[in-house]
C-alpha cells in the first residue's frame, strides 16, 4: 500500500528546496561559478531534489509495480522512466525528467570535470521539471494510488 504520508513528506522537502533554488535562477555562470559557497548551495540542492524524487519513485514502484518489475535492479533513471508506466505522468515528461539521474550521480561523485554550465542550465530544468512532478505525483496520489 503506497504510504501517501511518506510520499507527501518528500514532495513538500522538494518543494522547499525548490523554493530555496529560486534564487539562483537568474544568476550567471560566472557569478555562480565565482563564488564557491553559492555553488555548493546550488549542487546540494539539485541533488537533494533528485534523491527525495528517486526515494518517491522508489516507494510508489515497489507498492504498485508488477512483481517482475520490482524485483529488477532499477538505476535511477529507470525509476522516473518506469512511473510513466504506471500512469503516474506522461512518457515525454518521464524521459526528460530522468536526465537529472545523470546529474545528481556527478554532482554525489564529484566528478572533477564537471561542467559548470551544464550545473548552470539545469537550475531552470530542475525548477520546471520538478515543479511539474510535484504535481503530477500529488495528482496521481489523490486519484487514489494510495
Amino acid at each position: 500500500m503506497v504510504r501517501t504520508e511518506f510520499v507527501r513528506r518528500k514532495l513538500h522537502l522538494i518543494t522547499e528546496d525548490l523554493v530555496r533554488l529560486v534564487p539562483f535562477k537568474d544568476e550567471t555562470l560566472e557569478a555562480l561559478v565565482a563564488d564557491d559557497l553559492r555553488l555548493a548551495a546550488v549542487e546540494r540542492f539539485l541533488e537533494r531534489i533528485v534523491m527525495r524524487a528517486v526515494d518517491v519513485n522508489e516507494h510508489l514502484l515497489s507498492e504498485l509495480a508488477s512483481p517482475d518489475a520490482r524485483c529488477a535492479r532499477l538505476s535511477y533513471r529507470d525509476t522516473f522512466l518506469m512511473l510513466a508506466d504506471l500512469g503516474v505522468y506522461p512518457v515525454d515528461f518521464a524521459e526528460r525528467i530522468a536526465a537529472s539521474a545523470g546529474l545528481r550521480n556527478i554532482l554525489v561523485h564529484d566528478y572533477n570535470d564537471l561542467d559548470r554550465s551544464i550545473l548552470h542550465r539545469s537550475i531552470g530544468a530542475c525548477l520546471r521539471d520538478y515543479g511539474s512532478y510535484v504535481e503530477q505525483v500529488e495528482e496521481f496520489i489523490a486519484r487514489g494510488a494510495g
